[in-house]
């Protein structure tokens, strides 16, 4: 039985016509929310997705169906936590996360240290168990003309220490 595990999650959504930009639980007040069900963080998101799938759990759309109104508006901080429980259910534990961020506009350095901050917090890492950066698409295709976000995280997991790492079935889910 493995002691390490790796999660790949990836999200993209569109930009929306009002403010607020919504990424890694900051506020971008200038730029666009993006259209999304809860409240469109494509980075938690992704993180969600990258640690539901280090804990063979599945993906986010699978626990929260975008069709169900529970979800609307939701904060995305929520996700990330539900799927940390999930990772803590199966017996891992989050060791490091890289999460890559590619949109044209807004420029967001400005904006990762805060971001690196509150995902962190969330997550329960330190900042040095955290990647966190933005890379533009050099005006390629839909995102290089502006039109959305994608974001891309990986999580890497390690057995807790008495757990089983072992993943129940799909009975497991809310």
């Amino acid at each position: 039985m493995s002691t390490c595990r790796t999660g790949i999650g990836w999200d993209q959504h569109a930009f929306a016509e009002t403010p607020p930009l919504v990424l890694c639980g900051v506020k971008i007040p200038e730029a666009p929310r993006l259209h999304g069900h809860s409240d469109g963080d494509a980075a938690l998101h992704a993180v969600a997705d990258a640690l539901l799938g280090a804990a063979a759990r599945g993906d986010l759309g699978g626990l929260f169906p975008p069709e169900d109104p529970r979800w609307r508006d939701q904060d995305s901080r929520f996700f990330v936590t539900r799927a940390l429980a999930e990772l803590g259910e199966a017996g891992w534990e989050l060791v490091n996360l890289d999460v890559v961020m590619i949109v044209q506009r807004p420029r967001l350095s400005p904006y990762l240290p805060a971001m690196r901050r509150v995902l962190a917090e969330i997550c329960g890492l330190t900042e040095e168990q955290l990647s966190l950066k933005a890379k533009s698409p050099e005006g390629l295709g839909a995102l290089g003309r502006g039109e959305g976000i994608q974001v891309w995280a990986v999580a890497h997991v390690r057995r807790r220490e008495g757990g089983s790492g072992e993943t129940p079935g799909k009975d497991a889910h809310p």
